[in-house]
């Protein structure tokens, strides 16, 4: 790959990994939420699953979507509908105890990885990047768009976290955690709106 592009791919991963989106309108919230020591395994989730989403896609699942076009209907109509729920769960998460701590518990690694497969910021920075950057599909160059999007990724959307966790002295207040978590999840809402 010839320098100006894999200038281009890390610019293109940089600024798609950094925007707003619902991992990181997520990782905020979690941040916020639960703070960033609970927060960690979420954003290592979002990373590794967005990196093997990359491979899984260029060396075979952009093909199926190519054959079978009705696959992008239904995974807009399954992301949507998760993405809701979440937002619902995301605007109620506010409900001090006792102790004054949010209820619920942060995303687990796990589905974190999971979630990159209805998130539709995912597919679109995955099947451009492949396009762009891949576009014969071979297995090493499709390996180093991943390989590049996995350095840029983790970093990119861990800051999302990391301003979530800053938050928490001033979200201590339930009612300014309530408009935060009300916030964040009108944003994931917004968000489906310019993704869609």
């Amino acid at each position: 790959m010839e320098q100006a592009t894999f200038a281009a791919l890390a610019a293109f991963a940089l600024v798609s990994s950094v925007t707003p989106g619902p991992n990181n309108m997520m990782l905020m919230a979690s941040g916020a939420n639960f703070g960033l020591r609970r927060t960690v395994p979420h954003a290592l989730g979002v990373g590794a699953g967005f990196t093997l989403m990359i491979v899984l896609v260029g060396l075979g699942l952009m093909g199926l979507f190519d054959a079978f076009p009705v696959l992008n209907m239904v995974l807009k109509v399954v992301s949507v509908a998760y993405l809701l729920w979440l937002a619902w769960k995301i605007a109620n998460a506010a409900a001090p105890d006792g102790e004054g701590s949010a209820r619920g518990k942060p995303m687990t690694f796990v589905q974190a990885m999971l979630f990159q497969w209805v998130n539709p910021k995912c597919w679109s920075m995955a099947l451009t990047a492949i396009a762009l950057y891949a576009p014969e599909r071979n297995l090493a160059a499709v390996l180093f768009v991943a390989a590049i999007f996995g350095v840029i990724n983790l970093p990119s959307t861990s800051l999302w976290a990391v301003m979530g966790t800053a938050l928490r002295g001033w979200l201590s207040n339930p009612v300014r955690l309530r408009v935060f978590n009300w916030t964040m999840a009108t944003l994931l809402v917004g968000s489906l709106a310019l993704i869609i």
